[in-house]
Order: C-alpha cells, then sequence, then structure tokens
C-alpha cells in the first residue's frame, strides 16, 4: 500500500464552520475498528450557532454497517438540534447502506425509574399470583381432560393399548423396587432407632414397634413411595414426552389421526395407578423389616415378640389408609408428569425446566392431598 492509500485509509474527522454553515467531513475508512477514536467528538459535537449541516463523504473510503449507523446517528442529533442537514459526495453503496440502517433503526428504550422496594414487591407478587392461577387454570383443565378420556377407553377396553401399558409397569413399578426398598428399610430402621430413644426415657420401649407400625402403614410407606415415583417415573414420563414434542413426533400422530392422550397419556398414568399400590404394601412390608431388624439390635426383642406387638398394634384399617391414598398419588404423579411433558416448547431446554417443575409440582401437590386425606381419615375416625 503506497503513503498516499495508507493516509486516506486512516479515518479522520475534520469540522469546518463556514458562517452559519456546519461542514463534517469523514475521511478514510469509518469501520468498526475506527470507529472509537472519532465517537466522543462526535457525541460531544458543539454545533454553536449554526443553522446548516453537511456531512461531506467525499473522501470516505469505505463505511460498513456500524459506520452507516454512526453516520445515521449523527444525522439524527443534528436534526434533533434544529439544524437542516444534508449528505453529501455519498456513494450509491453507502447511501443504500444509510437507508437500510435508518429504515431499520430501534430506538433504545429509556432507562427505567428506580421503584419503590415495597412497590416493586407487590408487583412481583401480584404477577406471581396470577402466573399461578394461569398454570391452576389449565392443570385443572387438564385433570378433566384426563378423568374424561379414562372413563371413555375403560368403558371401551378394546382401545386400552396392552403393550405400551404393560411396558410402563414394568418400568414405574418392577424396576423401582430396589430403590424404595432399601429407603423404606432405611427409614424403618431411623424410625425405630429413634422410638427407642425416646421411649425409653418412660420405660415404653416395647411401644417402639406400634410408631414404627403406625408412622410406616398409615404416612411414612406411602408418602415416600409417592416422592421417588414422583421424582423417578414422573419425571421420567415429561422427558419422554417433551423430547417427543420437541422433535415434533405428537404432531405427527395428530396427522396421522391417533390421539395422544391415548396414546402417551392413558398408559401412563393407568401403569401409575396400578403398581403404586403394590409399591405402597411393598415398602410398608420393607419398613416394617427395618423396624424389626433395629428392634432385636437395640431393644433385645426377639422377631417372634415383635410380631406379636405388630398384631395387637395393628389393625386392617390401618393398613387401608396408605393403600386407599395410593392410586389418588398416582393419578396426580402421572398426570402432572404428562401435563408439562406436553407443555414443553421447541427447545431442548425447556425439556429440562419442565421436568424440574413437574417433580415440584408432583411432589408438593402429593404432600398436600396427604395433608387433607390424613385429616379426612381423622375426622371420620379410619
Amino acid at each position: 500500500m503506497s503513503a498516499a492509500e495508507e493516509l486516506l485509509a486512516a479515518s479522520s474527522l475534520e469540522v469546518v464552520r463556514d458562517g452559519p454553515r456546519l461542514i463534517l467531513r469523514f475521511i478514510g475508512d469509518w469501520t468498526t475498528a475506527e470507529l472509537s477514536k472519532h465517537d466522543p467528538a462526535l457525541r460531544g459535537l458543539d454545533t454553536q450557532s449554526a443553522q446548516q449541516a453537511a456531512l461531506d463523504l467525499t473522501h470516505c473510503a469505505t463505511v460498513d454497517s456500524a459506520g452507516a449507523w454512526v453516520l445515521d446517528r449523527t444525522v439524527g442529533d443534528l436534526k434533533a438540534r434544529g439544524l437542516v442537514v444534508e449528505v453529501v459526495g455519498a456513494t450509491p453503496a453507502v447511501e443504500t447502506l444509510m437507508g437500510t440502517v435508518a429504515a431499520r433503526h430501534v430506538k433504545c428504550p429509556p432507562a427505567p425509574n428506580p421503584e419503590n422496594p415495597l412497590l416493586a414487591v407487590a408487583i412481583r407478587l401480584g404477577r406471581e399470583t396470577l402466573r399461578i392461577s394461569r398454570e391452576a387454570a389449565a392443570l385443572l383443565s387438564f385433570l378433566g381432560l384426563t378423568i374424561t378420556v379414562m372413563l371413555r377407553t375403560l368403558a371401551r377396553p378394546w382401545r386400552i393399548r396392552w403393550t405400551p401399558l404393560i411396558s410402563q409397569m414394568e418400568q414405574t413399578g418392577f424396576n423401582a423396587l430396589p430403590i424404595v426398598g432399601l429407603i423404606s428399610f432405611l427409614v424403618g430402621v431411623v424410625l425405630a432407632y429413634q422410638g427407642a430413644d425416646q421411649l425409653a426415657q418412660f420405660g415404653a420401649q416395647i411401644f417402639t414397634v406400634n410408631l414404627v407400625a403406625v408412622g410406616i402403614l398409615r404416612e411414612m410407606g406411602i408418602l415416600l413411595t409417592s416422592i421417588i415415583v414422583a421424582g423417578r417415573s414422573g419425571s421420567a414420563f415429561t422427558a419422554q414426552i417433551g423430547t417427543m414434542k420437541v422433535n415434533e413426533e405428537i404432531d405427527a400422530m395428530r396427522t396421522l389421526g391417533l390421539d395422544p392422550m391415548e396414546v402417551l397419556v392413558m398408559p401412563r398414568v393407568l401403569a401409575l395407578v396400578l403398581v403404586l399400590p403394590l409399591l405402597t404394601f411393598y415398602a410398608d412390608i420393607m419398613g416394617l423389616l427395618g423396624g424389626a431388624v433395629m428392634a432385636t439390635i437395640v431393644l433385645d426383642i426377639t422377631f417372634f415378640q415383635f410380631a406379636r406387638q405388630l398384631a395387637d398394634a395393628v389393625t386392617v384399617e390401618t393398613l387401608a389408609v396408605g393403600i386407599i391414598k395410593a392410586p389418588f398419588f398416582a393419578f396426580i404423579i402421572g398426570m402432572i408428569g404428562c401435563y408439562e411433558g406436553l407443555q414443553v416448547t421447541r427447545s431442548a431446554e425447556s425439556v429440562g425446566q419442565q421436568t424440574t417443575k413437574a417433580v415440584v409440582e408432583a411432589i408438593f401437590l402429593v404432600i398436600v392431598l396427604d395433608a387433607l386425606l390424613s385429616i379426612f381419615f381423622s375426622v371420620i375416625g379410619f
């Protein structure tokens, strides 16, 4: 490159005053790499008593989109000060680029005014309340749709898809036996140990059996099993259906005339409703076994003594309370898992968000329903 070409490429800005006319000469390459040198001068330009302004681009060698934006911004600033502005010496390419930039110019919103902290909290609380209300209404609508489809399917058993149903029963029930059994056994151990430690103060260690039996059969067995299933199977439902939503497989089903509620939702919900009572019974047995093992170690009670005290402490109603809750919890977990899966948008990030949301909502609603059912059974004396 010659010395003259290098001098031309080095951008510069000349400000010439000709009476009431202000002339801005843009020289060299007005590109992204050169703009930082001249931006402060353009922003702090002193027009004094000028009434007209001219942007002379005769010696402007190259202009990119950033340079065109700076030129357009300068024209806007000068017009805002009341000057009559014209652009001279621009090539057709530069004029076209400046016109494109001006047509797509977006005015930056003003900086928000600082809000009152209490007002900001109230606004946020109101927005969250509205959001939760809308989600609750949508979930209630999906509940009605699920019940309708389930009753319609049960009325016509030949429409039940047995292969997916059996597969889901295996995945949600049989494959969950190890983790459910282990946790229930350990919870039985903990209850027996803590109960024996407290009841020893009153010389009533034998009633540790009553504590373990009632706690496991009425509450802990079903509650722990439901929480495990919500975290394990409910999240799987959301992830599976959500991935199908991202891959547009659900749209393909509708195109083929298949109802996603019958094909995807019903097998999962029915499978959970069928297997959760069995998982709960299994959890009860493992919890009692853990309590018996710890009672034998801590209290020196034989298994036969534990079994005799257990028979005195437990009735059929005690076992039935936990089993009766299971189908309701299973329906809630399956419904929420499928609902959140159908709410996934066309992104992988949405799958993770809805999966987390499904687990949190399912566990929350299970605990709320457990509290309500416990109060109800207590009131009716069951």
